[in-house]
């Protein structure tokens, strides 16, 4: 079964340009994942500080791969200071059963 979540978070303000940078460089290694299904990244309209993260993974074994790259722990650490939550807030998705 695939894994899908919402992972969301608020630059501080005057942050934004070093946080856009900091996930499109992120984004890229995570897309070349074996596993990575999809890892689009998102400003909130209102809210160009608001960033949402749509991702998808092909199954449990690879999103738990995903949280094991060596890169997820360094991009953390550099994101923690630039935005206002201690860590992202991550939202898990399920589907919606197809009606009979």
């Amino acid at each position: 079964m695939k894994k899908t979540l919402l992972a969301e978070f608020t630059a501080r303000e005057g942050a934004e340009a070093q946080v856009a940078h900091l996930i499109g460089e992120y984004a890229l290694k995570v897309r070349q994942e074996e596993g990575n299904l999809a890892f689009d990244v998102y400003t909130k309209a209102a809210n160009p500080r608001a960033f949402w993260i749509f991702e998808v993974y092909r199954d449990e074994d690879a999103f738990r791969a995903h949280l094991n790259a060596p890169y997820g722990g360094p991009f953390n650490t550099a994101l923690a200071p630039l935005i206002e939550e201690e860590a992202s807030v991550l939202t898990f998705l399920d589907p919606l059963a197809p009606n009979p």
